[in-house]
């Protein structure tokens, strides 16, 4: 694929993580919702790391974006537009997406345990706003 159908199917697919993830907030399915939101937040970091021609290969694109700023090869608008991001990508990087699935293996407790409400309402914001910023920086907003 090529680099503008690569960085609109991730686009895309945040879109339809975001409404999945919208959905769920409104039926109160808490595992779910936060679920979808990193997800939303994930596939508009990699989207946005494309934009500047880094491989969506990774796992990690925070951490891509955060060297991007650091080596100074972004320019300034830019940069403040993905330090906007940086928080959510590492409040909902490995740690989360593995609670998500499996639960706290070493307390036992399942997903659904430790999901409630305001986690959903904190990652539901989280990938509006990745969508948002991640939109922008495409010129899509």
């Amino acid at each position: 694929m090529e680099l503008q159908k690569d960085v609109d199917y991730r686009l895309e697919l945040a879109q339809g993580y975001l409404k999945e993830a919208e959905q769920d907030y409104a039926l109160e399915r808490w595992r779910a919702c936060v679920s979808g939101s990193i997800l939303v937040v994930e596939h508009t970091g990699l989207a946005v790391l494309m934009l500047f021609g880094v491989s969506s290969l990774t796992h990690k694109p925070g951490r891509h974006l955060s060297q991007l700023i650091s080596e100074g090869t972004v320019t300034n608008d830019a940069a403040a537009l993905i330090e906007q991001l940086l928080p959510e990508l590492e409040t909902y990087d490995s740690q989360e997406k593995m609670l998500v699935k499996y639960g706290d293996e070493s307390t036992y407790r399942l997903p659904w345990e430790l999901f409630g409400a305001e986690e959903g309402r904190l990652a539901i914001e989280a990938a509006r706003k990745c969508m948002r910023v991640s939109l922008e920086m495409a010129g899509k907003s």
